[in-house]
C-alpha cells in the first residue's frame, strides 16, 4: 500500500487549523488535486459524516466518497474511501508546537491505486503525489497565516 506522509508548521492555533482542514468545502481551496469536495447531509461534521468529491491526479479525474471513520477535534480526523475507483485512507493530525501547529497529512492508498493507473505505476505516482502534497501543505500554511479564521 503506497503511503505519503508530510507535515508543515502553521502559525495558527491547533483548533483553527483543525476546523479548517476538517471542513470538506475547504479541501479544494488548498489541495490542488481536489477539484471539488462537499459534505453530504446536514448537521455538524462528525464521525460517520460522508464527503463527496472529485480529484484529478496525473491528468485523470475520478469521483470519490469518503466517510469520517475517526473524528477527534482538534487532534485527528480520518476519512476512509467508501465509493470510487480507488481505495484510500486520509488522516489529518494537528498538534500544538511553539508558534502554532504541526499539521500532518497522511494518505494510504491501495496498490495500483484501485486500477486507475495500475500497480506498475505506483512508484512514479507516489513520488509525483508526494511533491504535490508537500506543495499543498505549503499553500495551506500560507493561506492560514495570511487569512486567519474568525
Amino acid at each position: 500500500m503506497p503511503t505519503i506522509e508530510e507535515s508543515v508548521i502553521i502559525a495558527r492555533p491547533p483548533q483553527e487549523v483543525f476546523d479548517f482542514v476538517s471542513t470538506p468545502a475547504n479541501t479544494a481551496v488548498w489541495d490542488s488535486s481536489v477539484v471539488a469536495s462537499e459534505q453530504q447531509g446536514d448537521g455538524p461534521f462528525a464521525e460517520g459524516t460522508r464527503t463527496r468529491g472529485t480529484s484529478k491526479i496525473m491528468g485523470r479525474r475520478f469521483d470519490w466518497t469518503v466517510e469520517a471513520t475517526e473524528y477527534d477535534p482538534p487532534n485527528r480526523v480520518t476519512n476512509t474511501s467508501v465509493e470510487g475507483p480507488m481505495s484510500f485512507v486520509v488522516t489529518s493530525s494537528v498538534e500544538a508546537v511553539d508558534g502554532g501547529s504541526r499539521y500532518t497529512y497522511r494518505i494510504d492508498a491501495a496498490s495500483g491505486l484501485g486500477g486507475v493507473f495500475g500497480r506498475m505505476a505506483d512508484p512514479f505516482i507516489q513520488r509525483a503525489q508526494a511533491r504535490t502534497v508537500r506543495a499543498n501543505l505549503e499553500t495551506l500554511a500560507e493561506l492560514l497565516a495570511e487569512h486567519p479564521a474568525g
